[in-house]
């Protein structure tokens, strides 16, 4: 209220009108309010229709006015305007604040009206505002008005609904329950767009499954097209609607690389009138010289010239390619070759790039090169070996394995032909991949084959080995060696060869995580000091030459080693180093790894608030859907509900872990699953059914000799491996063994062993 001009300037649907009226409802001014639509683009009509809103608020207002109307606007540019001058009159005489609303200005292009608007405004009294609604900025000049704080601005930044407030969008006027990510999550798909955020709340009220709902929700839904298309894509000139839809394919632009897509030399031209239209595009730096598209706008758009012209919108892909590989836009123009089919141009720009992509753009580049046909991945031999490792990323074992043995028998044919360094890295890289492939398919003998072979080729490691090592994969098999193997006298075997092989390359990229891996089988075998020797070869103050990965299994592995051995502020204190320690794009996913891991060690230390603390904080529940992706924050979960009593939640989630590594054919963790379930039963008052659980872990941990999984549960696992001990079970003498472990481990647990 103390500027001339507010100007309410945002896309369609952004919630222009509903908030100039709420306002105008709740401010207590007298507010004169003109809804206009394209009839009223004739100077005429549009000023009777102004003065008539305000007489309807003040009877009798500008009667004067009305006889100096029907003459017209004033021929030229230099005279006065009668009408308005008279106008201007009636409104200096109001003794009160008197608002004017122009809502849908954007309407009006008569350039006879923007003239009599301008006069008006430089002479508007002090007690008169206009407020206008409009999709795009106005013709006349405003720099004055804003220079002398005149004039105020409301865009799409102050109309954008934050997460906040779409939850209580969704929660107050629409009745939707949605959690405050999943409001978030449509906020962020929309951009705040209010119309948007409608939409999907009409899509929900309909939908069985709303989290799938939300997680398509985009610019092709039927809702949101017929509206861009209804309000926006159709009132567009034919040149406009054209140039939309090539530069569609673009996620950034300039007026240059529109021009290369378009064929258009006035691509700066069609930038900037967009942006006066306020036609969902935004500015993306002060000069504004690149610009975006609103993403719903552009979904829709894509689709729409995708279905419409298949062979233009390659086209468009190409262009764009070529020129954001010309000048330096490597990661966009792969996207665009692919796009548009170009796999020769794609996989050359991976090739070229594939060190910088590994480092910064891992996920994206692994969903590139498994789009690639496999006849354009074997002409690049690197990008062909990455192809190799993401076949076992996504689980793909035999054909992994089938892949390797065919480039290992091309590259032995061309042994003598190639330079001979290059050649034996390559047949490194993929005996490598055939070890890897090996491992997963449980056969160390073969893994053991295999790697004499890299060994031979490469022996400091070779260039797939440290691949994604400071990546978080989620896949315990990738962080722990031992979650994978079922025969544990046979990984001995197979770990103690190898950490013998590389005592002296702890540079090699495998020998830390090695290392980790053997000492953690001592430790679960109850050999503590061989375990604290064997980790504390990789735990040097020369530490910093290993990977992200391999540090993460180093430092946790020795901080539960501590803390057996009864040093439990050394096993806090590696956790912390661990944590200032990591270096790596996917830092928040470790740290989430490592923060559970303190759970764990706050239950063993007995300090549960800290444990329930955790739970609070984690952002997992045990309603969650577990997969083997991140399975160990969920084993984690599980025990720290269990310890903090709250039995239903754990008893619920354990079940379906147990169900999981069934059917994942992990043994070792369906044993730590099994012993927490039995200590659940316990605490519920259930003894028989946790006996018999038990005894079930002790069967399938006898042939593996598992000591510390149920040492490390304490008073409560003695009592009912003392009863186990006691009943005519076969499983009796492993009770028994496992129980004089409690007594060497602890004085505290003799009486129980007794």
């Amino acid at each position: 209220m103390t500027a001339k001009l507010t100007l309410v300037s945002a896309s369609a649907g952004y919630g222009k009108t509903t908030a100039l009226g709420e306002w105008a409802r709740q401010s207590g001014v007298l507010v004169a309010w003109v809804s206009l639509d394209k009839e009223d683009d004739e100077w005429v009509p549009f000023w009777s229709y102004v003065i008539a809103s305000i007489q309807k608020r003040i009877p009798g207002f500008a009667r004067t006015v009305n006889p100096l109307l029907e003459k017209g606007p004033s021929a030229s540019s230099e005279s006065q305007e009668p009408a308005i001058s008279a106008l201007l009159n009636e409104l200096r005489q109001l003794s009160a604040d008197l608002v004017v609303v122009l809502d849908d200005f954007h309407l009006i292009e008569l350039p006879a009206i923007q003239k009599s608007l301008r006069y008006l405004l430089e002479r508007l009294p002090p007690h008169v505002h206009l407020y206008i609604a409009s999709r795009t900025d106005l013709d006349i000049p405003t720099a004055s008005l804003l220079a002398k704080g005149e004039m105020r601005r409301i865009t799409v930044q102050d109309l954008r609904f934050r997460p906040q407030e779409g939850l209580t969008f969704f929660w107050d006027t629409k009745g939707l329950s949605l959690s405050e990510q999943q409001a978030a999550e449509l906020c962020e798909r929309t951009e705040g767009w209010i119309s948007g955020l409608q939409l999907a709340a009409l899509a929900l009220k309909s939908s069985s499954d709303i989290a799938r709902s939300i997680w398509q929700f985009d610019g092709q839904q039927h809702h949101i097209a017929n509206y861009l298309l209804e309000e926006v894509f159709s009132h567009l000139s034919d040149e406009m609607r054209a140039f939309l839809l090539r530069t569609s394919i673009l996620s950034r632009m300039n007026h240059a690389l529109c021009e290369a897509v378009t064929g258009q030399s006035n691509s700066q031209e069609y930038l900037q009138q967009l942006e006066q239209w306020n036609l969902f595009i935004s500015p993306l730096d002060d000069r504004r010289d690149w610009y975006r598209y609103h993403q719903l706008l552009s979904d829709f758009l894509q689709r729409l010239f995708a279905q419409s012209a298949p062979e233009d919108w390659r086209l468009a892909h190409t262009r764009a390619a070529e020129w954001l590989e010309s000048h330096g836009f490597e990661e966009d123009a792969a996207r665009h070759y692919l796009e548009g089919r170009q796999y020769d141009g794609a996989v050359r720009v991976i090739e070229n790039n594939l060190q910088a992509f590994l480092q910064k753009k891992f996920a994206t580049l692994s969903r590139w090169i498994l789009q690639l046909p496999e006849p354009f991945i074997s002409k690049r031999p690197m990008v062909e070996m990455f192809y190799l490792l993401l076949l076992i990323g996504i689980r793909q074992w035999d054909k992994a394995y089938a892949k390797a043995e065919q480039a290992k028998r091309r590259y032995e044919n061309l042994k003598g032909q190639m330079d001979e360094t290059e050649w034996k890295q390559m047949m490194g890289n993929i005996c490598f991949v055939c070890a890897s492939a090996s491992y997963f398919e449980k056969d160390l003998d073969r893994v053991s084959a295999y790697f004499e072979l890299a060994d031979r080729y490469t022996p400091e490691g070779g260039f797939l080995q440290a691949i994604g090592d400071n990546r978080y994969s989620g896949y315990e098999e990738f962080e722990d060696h031992l979650s994978f193997i079922n025969d544990y006298r046979a990984a001995a075997a197979f770990l103690l060869k190898w950490t013998t092989r590389w005592a002296h390359q702890k540079g090699h990229p495998f020998a830390g995580r090695l290392y980790a891996s053997y000492s953690m089988l001592l430790y679960e075998w109850n050999r503590m000091e061989e375990a604290e020797r064997c980790i504390r070869h990789v735990l040097l103050p020369d530490e910093a030459q290993f990977n992200t990965r391999s540090l993460m299994q180093i430092y946790i592995g020795a901080s539960r080693i501590q803390q057996t051995l009864g040093r439990p502020a050394e096993a806090a204190e590696l956790l912390v180093r661990l944590e200032e320690r990591i270096e790596s794009p996917d830092y928040a996913l470790f740290r989430r790894k490592i923060e559970a891991e303190k759970a764990c060690l706050a239950v063993r230390q007995g300090a549960l608030d800290a444990a329930a603390e955790w739970l609070e904080r984690c952002g997992m529940a045990s309603t969650d859907e577990v997969s083997m992706n991140g399975v160990s924050a969920y084993i984690t979960l599980a025990n720290v509900l269990a310890a903090c009593g709250r039995t239903e939640e754990a008893s619920a989630l354990a079940e379906r872990l147990q169900q999981l590594f069934r059917q994942e054919d992990r043994l070792r963790d369906r044993i730590r699953i099994l012993i927490l379930q039995s200590l659940i039963m316990q605490r519920t008052g259930r003894t028989k059914e946790a006996l018999d659980l038990l005894t079930t872990a002790l069967r399938l941990a006898e042939p593996q000799g598992f000591v510390r999984s149920f040492v490390d549960e304490g008073q409560a696992m003695a009592e009912l491996l003392k009863s186990i001990e006691a009943s005519p079970v076969p499983e009796a003498d492993y009770a028994g063994q496992i129980l004089r472990a409690f007594a060497d481990a602890d004085p505290l647990f003799r009486a129980a062993a007794r």
